[in-house]
């Protein structure tokens, strides 16, 4: 718990410097794209997430990957990060960056999961459905689950919308044991 509060100073904190300089967008791809280089490297955010490691080795490490290459911001937000010993919240930190960059912007994530991977102009069709119901503009994260069978399961936040076959039938089965 501790941890997922830490992370939410450190997010609200990187997320309040693009907000002020108008990148909210920037910042958040900069975030992603640091974590997802440093994630695809299991060795690395163990190493950067090590507190034996000396911390000058580390800001060592990241000064030859990322200065120059990211904005200045962002690379003395990942030195903060090793000064403070808090590498290791980077994932949620990134994860909480784009929920606050989301809401700023009125952008809704829905996670929608169907039986087979949904064509362009279905999704198209989902986003816009799910706008007009939200009065938001959503952007979808797809998901797939063969057991559905058909139709589509769509959660933002915490509503779910079940438009499922295996929906459908275990609600079909709850109402024919219901009336024994």
């Amino acid at each position: 718990m501790l941890n997922i509060q830490l992370a939410r100073k450190y997010s609200r904190a990187i997320f309040e410097i693009a907000q002020e300089e108008d990148k909210l967008v920037e910042y958040g791809k900069e975030l992603s794209e640091v974590r997802q280089g440093l994630e695809s490297v299991p060795q690395a955010m163990a190493f950067l997430s090590n507190p034996q490691v000396d911390q000058k080795v580390k800001k060592g490490f990241l000064k030859k990957i990322f200065e120059g290459k990211i904005s200045k911001d962002m690379y003395h937000f990942l030195m903060l990060l090793v000064d403070k010993r808090r590498f290791m919240l980077l994932g949620t930190i990134d994860d909480q960056y784009h929920a606050y960059a989301n809401e700023a912007r009125g952008i809704l994530i829905a996670d929608v999961t169907t039986a087979i991977p949904a064509g362009k102009k279905q999704q198209k069709a989902i986003a816009e459905k799910l706008e007009q119901v939200t009065g938001k503009k959503v952007e979808l994260r797809l998901h797939e689950n063969k057991a559905l069978i058909g139709g589509v399961v769509v959660k933002i936040g915490d509503r779910r919308i079940d438009g499922s076959v295996a929906g459908r039938l275990e609600t079909l089965k709850n109402e024919l044991l219901a009336n024994k």
